[in-house]
């Protein structure tokens, strides 16, 4: 095999921050440790979602309204924080890290609330009885919902990253490899929905039948493992280094457009201005292929 063919083309590179070697990294090898990851994520994220309103109204002793409200608002956040996360891997982190330290701050939170390690630590569990149902303290009520919206955070830090550090492990430059990352998204999708199926099915009747303890306690576990198979496949991943802040890039497009909108643009792509050399002159970025869209 010639020197060029040992290493991948995009600029990845492997745990140790050397170029990628293709045999060694990447495709399928590293893939299994991202859709278990990405499995088990789901899993505890609607195992939550799924009930929070009953768990709000009969062991936080909230009405209908206040308790939909609040799930309502704590849903909407989990879509926001993603942008946070999206905004670090791409400017600081790279996408590993920000999966690994967000996947940490979820899976120390998961454990340590939702009736799981709390009853165990200054009473934070509220009182219930079989009649008059729960009675929560205003510490216990506040200690719920920070831990509830630091799972927002961590979920925004895994969620818009997953996806694209898998497609990372397919160099788009190899015929072969570019075919084999379809592939990897329908799984992607299948596991996302195994894990909203069991979820919504399995963990709410153990919520609802056996007791919330067990059914909180199954999503955390279920992340602890996915945490785990994430880091296990530290060794294959191929990594994107972060290419700074792509709201300054976002910027300089939209004032060129608006300075240059009169340009004719040559029906030649080689009269356009572009970089020579085969990868984005950004850092931590692939070069795009020229196209006839968005002229």
């Amino acid at each position: 095999m010639a020197e060029d063919d040992i290493y991948t083309k995009d600029g990845t590179t492997d745990f140790k921050n050397k170029p990628a070697i293709k045999k060694q990294t990447g495709t399928w090898k590293a893939c299994p440790y991202i859709l278990g990851n990405e499995c088990c994520e789901r899993l505890a994220y609607y195992g939550i979602n799924t009930n929070l309103v009953n768990y709000l109204k009969f062991q936080l002793n909230q009405r209908n309204v206040e308790a939909v409200n609040n799930v309502t608002n704590w849903s909407g956040t989990c879509y926001v924080t993603p942008l946070l996360g999206a905004f670090m891997a791409d400017a600081y982190l790279g996408r590993y890290w920000t999966i690994a330290c967000f996947s940490i701050i979820y899976v120390f939170v998961r454990n340590d609330n939702f009736d799981i390690i709390t009853p165990s630590i200054g009473g934070l569990k509220p009182h219930c009885d079989g009649k008059n149902g729960c009675h929560p303290t205003g510490l216990q009520t506040a200690v719920f919902f920070i831990g509830l919206y630091l799972i927002a955070l961590g979920t925004g830090g895994i969620k818009p990253c997953v996806s694209s550090f898998g497609a990372d492990q397919f160099d788009d430059s190899d015929e072969g490899e570019k075919k084999k990352k379809s592939s990897f998204f329908n799984w992607f999708y299948f596991s996302i929905n195994i894990g909203a199926l069991v979820a919504s099915s399995v963990l709410v009747w153990i919520q609802t039948n056996v007791g919330w303890g067990w059914g909180f306690g199954i999503p955390a576990a279920a992340m602890a493992i996915a945490v785990m198979s994430f880091f296990t496949g530290t060794r294959l991943y191929r990594n994107q280094k972060p290419g700074g802040s792509p709201l300054t890039r976002i910027c300089q497009v939209l004032i060129a457009s608006f300075r240059k909108f009169q340009v004719q643009v040559p029906n030649d792509k080689s009269l356009l201005y572009e970089t020579v050399d085969e990868v984005s002159a950004v850092k931590g970025s692939r070069k795009l292929d020229h196209t006839e869209q968005l002229r």
